[in-house]
């Protein structure tokens, strides 16, 4: 209404910048030649036509002690009379920072001159930075810039050398540093040991606190921060903290008790104004801003995207949407969520062989718990977490905000785990969410080892997953011996049961081999046997083809032959001299030695009577009266 702003966002953001100081954060963009917003703590007068001092009386009387009631803008007619406006500078150049306080009448050079003094830098060599709107100049006035009250810049010095790189390695070192922050909720007398590391913001602390104590940053009231820390966007590192541990106490900032008259006349002065109540103000429901939103999770946008769709048909599509808008809540540096069904996360982390087992997480998220958002970036995002979980856990997620899910998970729980682990999980109350559950398996049945609740802090719940992993190790060096013994006996039953095979296959060679080998000497004995009687068939037809043999007294010329077998032995014959050579021939193939096979020689002079005409007579062929001849087997 006084501003002009319509975008929620942008007005959060200049309240963020102001440490949600209302006057300020208005005064910050009004310019101020328009006029001065006048609050509650009379910070500036008002005059003009209907702003008199009479009227401003009338309206102090009424002014509500509510952050959220304030005064109408003065026109831009009007003549304004007010004191010199101050802002506050804090510079931050490496490792120092500087508070700088001037009027707005000042100018950029003035705060270069300051600088200059307190940094022992030339202010020609620097470049002052952080400025909201564009070209600034040394010339320039402050006024003219419509700053907050609050602002923060920083130097940069590009002419000059870098500094030491043992002073930037110490702040390097210091960032890298992990800070236990010990914070105790005086209302409720609870502690909570909270790990930040060095490059952590105090705004992020204070965000974290508010999802462990619903008391949102712009109510926290602490004790215990250092004097250097005025800054909420300094890092922890800078900020002065007692290093590794540090105790901090928060808690509410009490508001004044309106009574009825005054509540009304603030609802009232405010209905001038925005239209609206001062509850709206506070909360600011109307614009759809809650709590969430100011820590950087809008709640319409955790409506928008559930982190699990109701009612999803497949699992796997399930946990896909899941590790997504896990990704986008929380960063890139998560535990690997496994795809797929909760039977399938069993069989991968439970039924491979003993030394690829697995211990099964089972993440379940829920939106409507505090700890939620504290539980995810600072715990389950966490690196250390984050590389332990997928060395030795296969991780499964499940989403228990929408009721359908949550009776869908039961079911499951019910059937793997047994009814008690499901009550156990029933009975859980939302503000006890996320749970992890640490599942191991077993030969006949998965055990529940550990329910780790989300009030829990990084070391604890890494202490508790080693923990677990210490039962599951020993329990695994177990299966793993058994496993070893069992195959040792199988390789044994395999080796006997090839060298039976190899045995067996061996026998049957042989055998086959022998079956071979006596079919072939059967049949070339058959073979043998038709030859004989084909050959004794061919000497017996030539012993009955013979002419007879000639008597000694024979008036016809006779040829005696005595033939000598390769043997050594004799045998002789009479022949007609007018026989032929061929009657020869025939008379020794008919004693087993046919012509094709052997040769019949002649010993004075040596000759080859096979070669001689085997139709010439024995006379022809000087074989008369008389001649020895001997067998000779052909090559």
């Amino acid at each position: 209404a006084c501003t002009g702003i319509e975008n929620i966002d942008e007005a959060i953001t200049l309240l963020e910048q102001n440490n949600w100081d209302l006057v300020a954060a208005i005064n910050g963009v009004i310019p101020q030649e328009n006029g001065i917003l006048q609050s509650e703590y009379g910070v500036e007068t008002l005059h003009g036509p209907g702003y008199g001092p009479s009227s401003h009386s009338a309206a102090a009387s009424s002014a509500p002690s509510s952050s959220s009631a304030f005064r109408h803008v003065v026109p831009s007619r009007q003549i304004v009379e007010r004191q010199p406006r101050m802002l506050d500078f804090r510079v931050e150049y490496r490792d120092r920072n500087v508070d700088v306080v001037l009027e707005d009448s000042s100018t950029v050079g003035d705060i270069k001159h300051i600088l200059e003094n307190e940094l022992q830098i030339p202010a020609s060599k620097m470049l002052l930075k952080g400025w909201k709107t564009g070209d600034v100049d040394d010339s320039t006035v402050l006024k003219s810039l419509h700053l907050p009250k609050n602002n923060s810049l920083y130097v940069l010095t590009p002419d000059l050398p870098p500094p030491s790189s043992s002073h930037s390695g110490a702040l390097q070192e210091s960032l890298n540093q992990n800070f236990m922050l010990i914070v105790t909720h005086r209302e409720v007398q609870r502690e909570y040991n909270l790990n930040f590391s060095g490059s952590s913001t105090i705004q992020e602390v204070k965000r974290n606190v508010y999802d462990l104590t619903s008391i949102p940053v712009r109510h926290q009231l602490w004790e215990g921060w250092p004097s250097s820390a005025r800054d909420d966007s300094m890092t922890l590192a800078v900020s002065g903290l007692t290093f590794p541990c540090h105790r901090l106490t928060v808690g509410r900032r009490s508001s004044p008790v309106q009574t009825r008259e005054q509540s009304e006349e603030q609802c009232t002065d405010v209905h001038m104004v925005s239209d609206s109540d001062g509850d709206d103000f506070e909360d600011a429901t109307e614009f759809g801003v809650d709590d969430g939103e100011m820590f950087g999770v809008a709640s319409s946008a955790l409506r928008k995207s559930p982190m699990m769709p109701e009612n999803a048909e497949n699992e796997g599509d399930a946990l896909l949407q899941f590790t997504a808008e896990f990704s986008s809540r929380y960063g890139d540096c998560h535990p690997v969520y496994f795809i797929g069904s909760l039977e399938a996360a069993f069989q991968e982390a439970f039924y491979g062989k003993a030394r690829d087992r697995k211990l099964l997480a089972i993440y379940l998220h829920h939106d409507e718990s505090v700890l939620t958002n504290v539980f995810c970036s600072q715990m389950l995002c966490a690196e250390s977490i984050v590389s332990y979980l997928s060395q030795n856990f296969i991780t499964w997620a499940w989403d228990m905000t929408k009721e359908a899910n949550r009776a869908r998970f039961l079911t499951m729980c019910t059937r793997h785990f047994g009814s008690v682990v499901a009550q156990t999980i029933r009975t859980q109350k939302t503000d006890q969410f996320p749970l992890f559950l640490i599942i191991m398996g077993k030969r006949s049945s998965n055990e529940v080892l550990n329910v780790i609740q989300g009030n829990t802090t990084v070391d604890e719940l890494m202490m508790r997953l080693m923990a677990a992993m210490e039962i599951f190790s020993a329990q695994q060096q177990e299966d793993i011996k058994d496993e070893d013994e069992r195959e040792a006996r199988e390789n044994v039953k395999r080796e006997q049961d090839e060298a039976y095979r190899i045995s067996l296959e061996a026998d049957r060679a042989k055998r086959e081999a022998q079956e071979r080998e006596m079919a072939e000497q059967f049949r070339l004995e058959q073979i043998r046997k038709e030859q004989e009687e084909e050959r004794e068939a061919i000497r017996l037809s030539l012993e009955q083809s013979l002419p007879p043999e000639p008597k000694e007294e024979s008036t016809e010329s006779v040829s005696k032959l005595r033939i000598r077998t390769p043997s050594g032995e004799f045998f002789e014959r009479r022949f007609l001299a007018s026989s032929k050579l061929q009657v020869v021939f025939d008379f020794v193939a008919s004693k087993g030695y046919p012509w094709e096979e052997y040769k019949l020689l002649g010993t004075f002079p040596r000759r080859d009577v096979t070669q001689l005409d085997p139709n010439k007579s024995l006379l022809e062929v000087k074989l008369y009266p008389q001649e020895t001849l001997f067998l000779e087997a052909k090559e």
